[in-house]
């Protein structure tokens, strides 16, 4: 069992990235509503109260119930988290005079106590609150303010409980990781042993306890998640893991053989089924992004039934669903409102009637790779960009048809192929086309065209919640576009898609 430490959403942009913060220090972490407490949280070792898009003050705030938490485990509250313990012990909670949104200096800061140990005087945090503490309870103890904030921090007297009023996980706080690094480690007494090697070998034991000698089959996808969950499971039942691998007509090019190719060097036993026709078929005439995905899973689900039906005393369905996946599943007041319905989530347990085992439910993206690394994973996997589920169904912005994709599919090889040659698909996390549903002049030669629009679309980013456009070089572009114009038939304009994520997503639908 993981020291873990339990971090309770009060809906706060930033909760995932508390997360990503504690487990860079090698301390596992669980996210959880702040009504839905596990009933073993005094099996934590500490518990973190994210901020919130709530005020305090609200009367719809969310109202913890920390009985069985407070004054017995250490506590920190970030934000939101520092106001409400507060105001709950009496403190005064108020709208700011100023709105403090953005860079602040921490101007005094208690050197002696424990959860500020080590940081300077002066060092720069980021504050994103629009109330204030104005005043702390008698037995609270402030530990440090800013020019404008005077209870940045505080300490509750005969308690391991700390409030601030800034947010140690964000990039801009200079000293964030120590203050968490003094509360995980030195106050919560986390060893810092939660490494990719200790998941791999507690992940392949703990599968070897639950399965035992039972069939599993899985869904592969040829994306990182599916994969590394395969390896984990082939570690651990063998052969008794039966993989299978569904052409969708909707992959990139020649990815399907490819892909098949990769998966049998890696010895694992998988049934590639080419259903493409029959996707492609039920997709005619849909523009709505939502109904081809629907209309793709529940034609993913038919072929993979199918298949699996084959296999003999199957007992499991293994999923590829990672940690951001289950924490939208179960959030409530707005940390992860859904945008879009998931590919791998739902649909075949029920029509199985199998028990399912998801080997990666407790990793973000960027720790899948780790874990991949740490199985052996070659690179030609472990950086592979992400790609959707339903494939480039989502990214021809009009009704699918055959000549589409083809279309589709010799853009996103020129542009893919020239990141790779030019050395920048790594630098990148992901990229690809987009076949716009507009037609534009163009002139070839001394003729007159009237042809497609393909829209480029390059972002950096760690694990996809956030991401910001690839500033690709001109060069490059230029060239991408002059290749694809040149060799892809039916496109005479390429435009480069400047969104950042948020407000845009990284996808167009």
């Amino acid at each position: 069992m993981h020291q873990t430490i339990l971090i309770l959403d009060f809906g706060s942009q930033y909760t995932q990235l508390i997360a990503r913060r504690i487990r860079e220090l090698n301390v596992y972490c669980e996210i959880y509503p702040f009504d839905r407490i596990p009933l073993n949280a005094g099996q934590y070792k500490g518990v973190i109260l994210s901020g919130s898009p709530f005020s305090v003050r609200d009367p719809q705030a969310p109202v913890p119930d920390l009985s069985g938490i407070r004054g017995k485990l250490p506590l920190l509250g970030i934000c939101y988290g520092a106001q409400y313990l507060a105001q709950v012990s009496g403190g005064k909670v108020a709208p700011s005079k100023i709105r403090e949104y953005g860079r602040a200096c921490l101007t005094r800061i208690e050197p002696h106590n424990a959860l500020l140990q080590g940081m300077t005087a002066g060092t720069q945090v980021w504050m994103s609150h629009a109330d204030t503490i104005l005043e702390i309870p008698e037995h609270f103890e402030n530990i440090a303010g800013t020019e404008e904030v005077r209870h940045a921090g505080y300490r509750i007297g005969g308690e391991d409980t700390y409030g601030i009023q800034f947010h140690p996980e964000v990039y801009h706080t200079s000293e964030g990781r120590r203050l968490l690094q003094n509360f995980v480690v030195d106050i919560c007494g986390c060893d810092q042993g939660w490494t990719p090697e200790s998941f791999v070998e507690s992940t392949i034991q703990s599968l070897q306890d639950t399965l035992g000698n039972d069939r599993v089959v899985l869904g592969l996808s040829g994306g990182v998640d599916s994969t590394v969950a395969a390896l984990l499971l082939q570690k651990a039942i063998g052969k008794n893991l039966f993989c299978i691998f569904v052409n969708n007509g909707l992959l990139r090019k020649d990815e399907f053989r490819k892909v098949l190719e990769r998966y049998h060097r890696l010895d694992l036993n998988v049934t590639g089924v080419d259903a493409a026709d029959l996707f492609l078929d039920g997709l005619k005439g849909v523009t709505d992004p939502e109904k081809k995905r629907k209309i793709i899973g529940k034609t993913f689900i038919d072929v993979f039934e199918a298949e699996a039906k084959k296999i003999q005393n199957i007992r499991w369905l293994a999923q590829g669903t990672i940690y951001p996946d289950v924490i939208e599943s179960r959030s409530v007041k707005g940390p992860s409102a859904t945008i879009k319905s998931h590919h791998n989530v739902g649909g075949l347990p029920e029509h199985l009637n199998l028990k399912i085992i998801e080997p990666l439910n407790t990793l973000f993206k960027d720790e899948v790779r780790k874990a991949g690394k740490a199985l052996g994973l070659d690179e030609e996997f472990l950086a592979r960009h992400p790609f959707p589920g339903p494939g480039l169904a989502v990214r021809i912005l009009s009704d699918i048809d055959r000549t589409k994709v083809a279309l589709l599919q010799e853009v996103d090889d020129v542009f893919i192929g020239l990141l790779r040659s030019e050395g920048l698909y790594h630098q990148v996390w992901q990229a690809f086309a987009v076949l716009l549903p507009v037609q534009t002049v163009g002139v070839m030669g001394d003729e007159r065209t009237y042809e497609n629009v393909i829209a480029l679309r390059a972002v950096t980013s760690t694990d996809g919640m956030t991401a910001d456009w690839a500033k690709l070089p001109h060069e490059f572009l230029a060239k991408v576009s002059n290749e694809i114009i040149n060799k892809v038939k039916g496109v005479n304009r390429v435009v480069y898609d400047i969104s950042s994520k948020p407000p845009a997503t990284i996808e167009w639908e």
